[in-house]
């Protein structure tokens, strides 16, 4: 059965800091690149961060550029997203995805491109 789990999320203050953990399951974890998306209430799901399943080339949307830092250890088949100072508008459900994909290039961050998904850890910023 294919899992993609995830956790590590709750309420912080502005500021603060989290890392979110996705531990994957079912599949050939090293074969497949990540995304972290994330859906605020009333809005679109939205992709946050990738890395691919290689070298580990990353990518991240401007709003959370040098803030966050995505990381994998494929001998644990687990993805990393540690944030760091946090704004309110963070707040949202941050959900991982995994796509088949073995090149470097980003695979576009669209919810539909990515084939399975995590139930989601809810990360709350308050000011």
């Amino acid at each position: 059965e294919v899992q993609l789990v995830e956790s590590g999320g709750g309420l912080v203050q502005a500021g603060g800091s989290l890392r979110l953990s996705c531990a994957a399951s079912g599949f050939t974890f090293d074969d497949y690149a990540i995304g972290w998306f994330r859906q605020a209430p009333g809005k679109e799901r939205e992709g946050v961060s990738y890395i691919s399943s290689g070298n580990g080339s990353t990518w991240y949307a401007d709003s959370v550029k040098g803030r966050f830092t995505i990381s994998r250890d494929n001998a644990k088949n687990a993805v990393y997203l540690q944030m760091n100072s946090l704004k309110p508008e963070d707040t949202a459900v941050y959900y991982c995805a995994a796509v088949l994909h073995s090149g470097e290039t980003v695979v576009p961050l669209l919810p539909g491109w990515y084939d399975y998904w995590g139930q989601g850890t809810q990360v709350t910023v308050s000011s």
